[in-house]
């Protein structure tokens, strides 16, 4: 090593630890106890994929961590480089499905963080890709994404004649979903009966758009659950994506009767049981425990603190399960969609330590989350005493491009059963460790 590498690595760790001493600071200020509480954070230096995958275990039968990988964002590939990274998978040819199971991927349980969909080269290829994965690890966790929920809340919106509020879902989605829209009718509709005799424009505007009181209706469904200045920005925000939507659709090479017919279609795909993806939406949970590791979306609040402490986990994906499929407006303005959507902005809910002392009570200690796109791979954060650990790293590649991020999206969060986590990314030239002790 020359003088010059050696100077350079001592002042990577340096900064690394300085901001540690920070951490541990900020932690004593905040009067949280830390006398029986040692870290340590070592840095390795590496060469590797950009991909995020953190790993989780049950300790009674579970001998290595599982992986969680989040935010995969419609990228196949992304998902691949990630599991060969964490070595839960073997490639044995050319193609994303084409793998095997390792010793170590047995022994593990996998956790996928969300946002599955959207932004990506191709949400098909994505979803093909994790349903194998899912044939060989049938353990794995696919928890809830606001991009997923988006657009199950969007199809289901067009089948709910009865709910009225909720009809909004569909151009909600806007035009995040039009990609989707379209890789399903040129897979599925070109040259089907459907696409020879689609309904006319005008048709399709009234079965996919809400009607022109449809927000009086919103309002007196929602009036229990948002603030009025909440309620109008909704409502604002909705009108806008509504006058959008056709031009959008439009830009992308589709009509609003082929955008309508794609819509129709991925209801029998993703909707019913004998749907290609109906396992996606069925198999997907809102929240995963992991001793004192807890696993989510985006994060939590003092009001869900509350709820997951005198209901448990089971039942609060029990309670997610039922909103979604009988009351979207609750669900999505209430607070479980909170755990989607936080980035604990100041109009964002709340989470204090009167929140923590009830998870720490449960004996949890840290959340793992994704939703906040980070550029530099993992970070460490301390909300009112509850660790976090912010595991999206971009990677899907039109994200990337966009971020002006080179190379492949990869990354790798590794949770041993001693708690150990190792963040690795191929947008930070070292591995990041956290070792309680």
């Amino acid at each position: 090593m020359t003088t010059k590498q050696a100077h350079d690595d001592a002042r990577v760790q340096a900064i690394v630890f300085f901001q540690l001493a920070i951490f541990v600071s900020d932690w004593i200020l905040g009067g949280r106890n830390i006398a029986r509480i040692r870290f340590c954070l070592l840095i390795f230096k590496t060469r590797t994929f950009n991909v995020f995958v953190a790993f989780t275990a049950d300790h009674d039968r579970i001998k290595i961590c599982p992986a969680l990988e989040d935010i995969i964002h419609a990228d196949a590939d992304a998902l691949i480089s990630s599991l060969v990274f964490s070595g839960t998978i073997k490639k044995t040819g050319r193609n994303t499905t084409d793998f095997i199971v390792t010793p170590k991927g047995k022994n593990s349980r996998i956790v996928i963080g969300g946002d599955c969909l959207d932004k990506g080269p191709s949400n098909l290829h994505l979803l093909r890709t994790l349903h194998a994965l899912i044939q060989v690890k049938k353990n794995t966790i696919i928890l809830a994404g606001n991009h997923d929920l988006r657009l199950y809340m969007g199809l289901s919106s067009m089948l709910q004649k009865h709910n009225p509020g909720a009809k909004h879902f569909f151009v909600r989605m806007g035009k995040k979903v039009i990609p989707l829209l379209k890789e399903v009718y040129n897979e599925y509709l070109i040259g089907s009966q459907e696409a020879l005799n689609p309904p006319s424009e005008e048709q399709c505007r009234k079965r996919l758009f809400p009607s022109k009181q449809w927000h009086k209706t919103f309002k007196k469904s929602t009036r229990n659950t948002l603030h009025a200045d909440v309620m109008q920005r909704e409502v604002n925000n909705i009108q806008k994506k509504w006058e959008h939507f056709e031009s959008l659709c439009y830009q992308q090479g589709l009509s609003l009767s082929m955008a309508y017919l794609a819509a129709k279609k991925c209801q029998a795909l993703f909707l019913q049981p004998e749907g290609e993806f109906y396992w996606f939406f069925n198999k997907m949970q809102l929240i995963y425990r992991d001793k004192s590791f807890l696993f989510t979306h985006a994060g939590l609040d003092d009001e869900i603190a509350a709820i997951i402490q005198q209901a448990g986990i089971k039942k609060v994906n029990r309670i997610y399960k039922k909103l979604i499929r009988n009351d979207l407006c609750h669900f999505y303005y209430g607070v479980f969609a909170n755990m989607l959507r936080t980035k604990y902005r100041q109009y964002d809910p709340v989470l204090t330590q009167k929140g923590v002392k009830r998870l720490h009570r449960m004996g949890i200690h840290a959340i793992v989350h994704g939703h906040v796109s980070q550029t530099d791979g993992q970070s460490i954060s301390l909300r009112s005493g509850l660790l976090h650990f912010e595991c999206d790293i971009t990677l899907d590649k039109n994200s990337r491009t966009r971020a002006g991020l080179s190379g492949y999206g990869a990354g790798v969060t590794t949770i041993t059963p001693k708690g150990i986590v190792k963040g690795i990314s191929t947008d930070a030239p070292y591995i990041k460790i956290f070792q309680p002790e």
